[in-house]
């Protein structure tokens, strides 16, 4: 995993997921995380992060995802479970071939934490399926080589 920093914003990117998961659902998933240095806290054990995610649509038929349900942990083991409909406020339908990015971010109580969890999806047919998010870690720059 590479990072490089923003020097006039003072976030760290991780560049992207070096394994992609289809996990033959028919969905790619991609990640990419930075640290957002500017809006953490570590004296009070606050640590920004944000997210991209790019959900691919390798389906013969169009799918949208009308939920998310993430899994966080950070280095305590503390878990913080987040579900709701869509993402970003939208639940984007993504044709055959087609994808569909969005960013986000969350805070956690260490350096070090992880994030996972699954998009629930329906296809223009009616079949509702989950499609999984491959976890991928947060972290704060140099702690990860």
């Amino acid at each position: 995993m590479s990072s490089s920093t923003d020097n006039s914003t003072g976030n760290t990117d991780f560049g992207s997921s070096e394994n992609p998961k289809d996990d033959n659902c028919g969905i790619e998933i991609n990640t990419k995380t930075r640290y957002l240095e500017m809006q953490s806290e570590p004296g009070k054990n606050s640590y920004a992060f944000s997210y991209t995610i790019t959900i691919i649509n390798h389906r013969s038929e169009p799918v949208r995802l009308l939920n998310r349900h993430w899994i966080i942990t950070d280095q305590n083991n503390k878990v913080e479970e987040v579900t709701g409909k869509g993402v970003v406020g939208q639940q984007p339908l993504i044709q055959p071939g087609g994808s569909f990015e969005y960013s986000s971010g969350t805070i956690i109580g260490s350096e070090i934490g992880d994030m996972r969890g699954s998009y629930t999806m329906k296809t223009a047919s009616g079949e509702l399926f989950e499609a999984p998010i491959p976890l991928f870690v947060l972290a704060i720059p140099n702690m990860i080589h």
